[in-house]
């Protein structure tokens, strides 16, 4: 009865630290990704709210962009090739062409300056964890750092 009882609880003891083991593995890569932090679900959510008050309306609930007139960012190849730059495009805007997925459009995007870099740094952290983007967590001080060098 003893042996049975020893067996039983080593088993025990090795299941829980098998699952412990599988758990603090899972959970530490998804943190580095910023998927399953608290801080990325803050920016995420906020950054969603943000988006939809102030990017919307021309590029879409969905992302998708509107036609020819406003561009996707769903799936934009502009966006995964040019971060630094959809950073500022966020705060400065533009105007003049832009090619996203081999289509140009020509609209000026007003740029929105009230924004603050922690809000950009939300409406990132949004975008590029949206449909199919994957990028985890944008920092404030990297969006802070971008925003000095913009033109």
């Amino acid at each position: 009865m003893n042996k049975t009882r020893g067996f039983g609880l080593t088993f025990a003891v090795s299941i829980l630290i098998v699952t412990s083991a599988m758990i603090t593995s899972c959970t530490n890569r998804n943190e580095k990704n910023g998927g399953s932090s608290i801080k990325f679900k803050q920016y995420y959510i906020q950054g969603e709210q943000l988006f939809v008050r102030h990017c919307s309306n021309c590029h879409q609930k969905n992302g998708q962009g509107l036609g020819r007139l406003y561009p996707p960012v769903d799936k934009s190849d502009f966006m995964e090739k040019n971060f630094e730059e959809t950073i500022c495009l966020i705060r400065n805007g533009r105007n003049g062409e832009l090619v996203v997925n081999g289509k140009s459009f020509n609209q000026p995007m007003p740029g929105i300056s009230s924004l603050t870099d922690l809000e950009i740094a939300e409406i990132a952290t949004y975008i590029y964890n949206s449909w199919e983007h994957r990028r985890g967590i944008v920092e404030v001080k990297s969006v802070s750092s971008i925003l000095e060098k913009c033109n």
